[in-house]
């Protein structure tokens, strides 16, 4: 035990993070590989796992804001980094100096960001997105209005302050739909066709990230973006495997107490738990503050010694308990698996409803993130 480990912590197995890049750039050899470290990396820690793609040979890596993209650049990332989000023009200088590319979707945004990067002298480095049906952000390409739609884009490429690197589009469920997904493939190169009959060429077209890297290699194109494939999830249950992945992060707590409580005793806040018999409890040093969601309470097991031990009671902000009755032996500072490589983090998001991307993400800043590699 150490510092980091002396509560409840996050191990971050580099090696799986290695494996899971390499079995996805199997799947599209031909094209440029981002990493995706937005929302901290997935909650694997952005810098350490930015660092470890670019030694990895990754291309790119890709974030939400130009505060992740700084954060990036000050712990001295120096390949590109593509900003998918929006960004306000009056931070034009910031990424021209930083070297970031940003995503620009519609025109008046473009004419400030050119308007901008002129008055600096200077280009700023960008990629158009273009929405065939994702309904977010982009020009809206449906089949029908591909001429207009190819006019806004054609104008922002044409801009003097824009260097006009690449054109992407996302994908709105690549998962359990080829029907849609198909339409969106015709709609982007319908667009993409139209765009380069212009004139207009682009160094970078990207569709996919992870369901649609396994799904539609038909719309590789120049790059592919996997996110949660990278750190060991199915971003589907249609998706379950199709490919070889690792879960990298596993997060573990202690054990900070082990007590006898005689039958019809109630456990933790709003007493919703009642003891059936004369028990054992432990109460393990992991809340809802740290990540673990309030929402589980009573549905869940931990791991302790390759074991699945319930727990009992309502989650509280910074511990909860479980019931070791039936396994002895179970002392104050034994290690707690809540979920990783031993647990089940998709069991814990199909039980609440929701994906395995939330409850990553959610792991507290409070919780140390610890890297190992073999």
């Amino acid at each position: 035990m150490n510092k980091e480990t002396r509560r409840s912590w996050a191990e971050i197995d580099l090696d799986a993070l290695a494996h899971n890049y390499h079995q996805l750039r199997a799947r599209a050899p031909h094209s440029r590989f981002v990493g995706l470290v937005k929302a901290n990396a997935y909650g694997h820690g952005a810098l350490p796992i930015a660092k470890e793609l670019e030694a990895l040979g990754a291309d790119y890596l890709a974030v939400a804001c130009i505060a992740e993209a700084e954060e990036l650049r000050e712990g001295g990332v120096t390949m590109p980094i593509i900003i998918l989000g929006y960004t306000a023009p009056d931070e034009t200088e910031t990424l021209i100096r930083l070297n970031i590319t940003q995503t620009v979707y519609d025109l008046e945004l473009a004419k400030a960001f050119s308007d901008a990067a002129v008055a600096l002298g200077a280009k700023l480095r960008c990629h158009l997105k273009a929405d065939t049906g994702m309904s977010r952000l982009g020009v809206l390409c449906r089949e029908e209005e591909i001429p207009p739609a190819a006019d806004q884009l054609e104008a922002m490429y044409h801009l003097p302050g824009l260097d006009v690197e690449g054109l992407f589009q996302h994908f709105a469920d690549a998962d359990t739909c080829p029907e849609y997904s198909e339409m969106q493939i015709r709609r982007y190169n319908a667009i993409l066709q139209e765009l380069e009959r212009r004139g207009c060429t682009f160094r970078l077209c990207h569709c996919c990230a992870g369901a649609a890297t396994l799904n539609y290699p038909q719309a590789h194109y120049d790059m592919v973006r996997p996110g949660i494939l990278l750190y060991g999830y199915s971003p589907d249950h249609a998706c379950d495997g199709m490919i070889d992945v690792k879960p990298v992060m596993s997060v573990k707590s202690r054990v900070a107490s082990v007590k006898r409580l005689p039958k019809g005793t109630c456990i933790s806040y709003g007493r919703t738990y009642t003891l059936q018999r004369d028990s054992v409890i432990a109460a393990v040093t992991i809340g809802y503050a740290d990540g673990l969601p309030r929402l589980l309470s009573s549905k869940q097991t931990f791991l302790w010694k390759e074991q699945n031990v319930p727990q009992i009671g309502r989650v509280c902000m910074d511990m909860c308990m479980m019931d070791v009755t039936d396994f002895p032996g179970v002392k104050v500072g034994d290690e707690v698996t809540i979920f990783g490589a031993e647990g089940s983090l998709q069991e814990m998001a199909d039980t609440m409803g929701t994906i395995t991307y939330e409850l990553m993400c959610g792991i507290a800043p409070r919780v140390p993130r610890v890297y190992v590699k073999k």
